[in-house]
């Protein structure tokens, strides 16, 4: 199952949108994050992971492969933790949309605590 949610990346003082796109199929459990990540959207996979956890939802224990695109800009910082988090839940159907939201007209950035709070 797929599903895309928009985040940015801010490079200086501009704002660039960032698709983050979820792929959850069945496999050997994987968690993997694709699109010219560095070590702390690396890092994420741990934080969103004990983020859903301790929320009291399900990881999946799936094969899981986030991707960034475009895959041309580097993306920095634990930003997309928020995004990653919710397009998994929402392609694992423990979340769905509620009347009247629509996430194609959202954007989402935020880092996660491992308590599943907003930073």
């Amino acid at each position: 199952m797929f599903f895309k949610l928009d985040s940015f990346a801010i490079i200086g003082i501009h704002a660039i949108k960032v698709s983050v796109e979820v792929h959850i199929s069945n496999g050997l459990p994987s968690f993997t994050i694709v699109g010219l990540p560095d070590k702390a959207i690396n890092e994420s996979r741990l934080r969103v992971r004990a983020a859903i956890i301790n929320s009291e939802f399900k990881f999946p224990l799936k094969r899981i492969i986030v991707n960034l695109a475009p895959a041309d800009i580097k993306k920095e910082g634990a930003f997309y933790d928020l995004p990653i988090a919710l397009a998994i839940l929402y392609v694992s159907n423990q979340i769905n949309t509620v009347k009247d939201f629509n996430f194609n007209e959202c954007c989402f950035i935020g880092e996660l605590s491992l308590n599943g709070e907003i930073s």
